[in-house]
């Protein structure tokens, strides 16, 4: 049941009248219950979505990993295959989301050394019914992830943050891209 203003509607109720007005595709039935969308009628078409998210860390943190003296090796190109593995696997982690043909994944690591962190930017792309954007915002969040669980030994303090979709590419809603 939802509590709107004083008055009582049931979800079915609430579900219809919310998607119905939204013109939305929800990821619940009439019934209000979680289902998967189905897109096997939508085209196929070549959808790409760019993400980027920053890890912060101490200064020396960042020279260790720059400098490839870290005792377990190469941290960027182990997050990296990370991130690529984290992109295939996105619909075994995110309920509802559909297995997709990816095509391509191409994870990009620069370090910002006058901020103490390492930039990450993913593109993902597919020949798809449906968008590549959570398979890249996992992809960088896993990469970033894998960043933070090979350093934690010696900076417990990294912070991960400002995981966000730049833009996307394909399908019926077409182009889409950040304006900041």
């Amino acid at each position: 049941m939802i509590h709107e203003a004083n008055k009582t509607i049931d979800n079915k109720t609430f579900f219809n009248h919310y998607f119905t007005h939204m013109n939305y595709t929800p990821h619940f039935n009439q019934a209000g219950e979680a289902h998967m969308v189905d897109v096997g009628t939508k085209a196929i078409t070549q959808r790409s979505a760019v993400t980027e998210g920053y890890i912060e860390m101490h200064p020396e943190t960042l020279q260790m990993i720059l400098g490839g003296e870290h005792k377990k090796g190469d941290v960027l190109a182990i997050a990296r295959i990370a991130g690529i593995m984290a992109s295939k696997k996105t619909a075994d982690l995110i309920p509802l989301c559909h297995p997709l043909p990816i095509t391509h994944v191409e994870i990009n690591l620069s370090a910002e050394p006058e901020k103490n962190r390492i930039r990450c930017q993913t593109t993902v792309k597919t020949n798809g019914q449906t968008g590549v954007e959570i398979e890249a915002l996992c992809a960088t969040q896993i990469t970033l992830l894998t960043i933070y669980d090979m350093c934690k030994g010696v900076d417990r303090g990294m912070v991960i943050q400002s995981v966000q979709l730049l833009e996307k590419q394909g399908g019926k809603s077409g182009c889409w891209q950040r304006n900041e």
